[in-house]
């Protein structure tokens, strides 16, 4: 199947309120043309260089998701042009994220990552870690930031059960921050969890933004 009738099929899986992040990463501008023609606007990648190089040859109306591990250092090359930091698994991220918005006049978009998995690869915070940064507050005091929600990823396994009790374990915690800390904040709406392999999953425990790459694209091109 083409990427246009890849894209088609998962789009036809989506209920209202969902929406789809095409994870390019490591693919052509070539294969993310097909996927803009056939209609997708939202493209995520996950190394810094890669994404400002896309969004510098790519049309502007493309709304570019930064879902990889950011290092601070590199924050300032993509602040002028992301539309949402999926990853924010640091306060002082998101103060550097803050900074450098700053800088180029911008409120950026971010979600804060929960570390939900059993795997000690992946980034974020627990819950425990992230309920301390919202009740301190200081994150209030960051003009150039607005928290949209929470981002989490599953243990890669073919293990459903587990998927399904670590997506709603998610989903849970996202209901508890939003009425602790979020409730008169419309902005605070997104749950990001679900990639190719799991996003059913992830859409039935309640997820609104789903990560899909190589259903679309195939496999990566290193």
């Amino acid at each position: 199947m083409s990427i246009a009738e890849n894209l088609e099929e998962v789009l036809n899986e989506l209920p209202e309120g969902v929406r789809l992040v095409a994870i390019s990463k490591f693919h052509t501008n070539e294969a993310i043309k097909e996927a803009y023609h056939a209609g997708q606007r939202v493209f995520g990648e996950s190394k810094v260089q890669e994404m400002t190089a896309k969004y510098e040859s790519l049309p502007k109306d493309i709304e570019w998701h930064f879902i990889g591990h950011l290092q601070t250092n590199k924050i300032k090359y993509i602040v002028p042009y992301v539309s949402l930091i999926h990853g924010i698994d640091s306060y002082k991220l998101l103060v550097e994220v803050n900074k450098q918005a700053a800088k180029a006049g911008r409120i950026v978009n971010c979600l804060l990552q929960l570390h939900i998995a059993e795997e000690e690869t992946k980034f974020g915070f627990s819950f425990d870690e992230c309920r301390e940064i919202l009740t301190a507050g200081k994150w209030r005091e960051l003009h150039n930031i607005q928290l949209c929600g929470l981002m989490g990823m599953a243990t890669n396994t073919d293990d459903n059960e587990q998927i399904e009790k670590e997506f709603c374990s998610l989903s849970n915690f996202f209901k508890e921050v939003k009425d602790m800390w979020f409730a008169d904040i419309e902005a605070f709406h997104e749950l990001s969890m679900g990639m190719s392999h799991d996003y059913r999953q992830a859409i039935a425990a309640g997820s609104t933004l789903i990560r899909v790459g190589s259903k679309i694209f195939g496999n990566r091109v290193y």
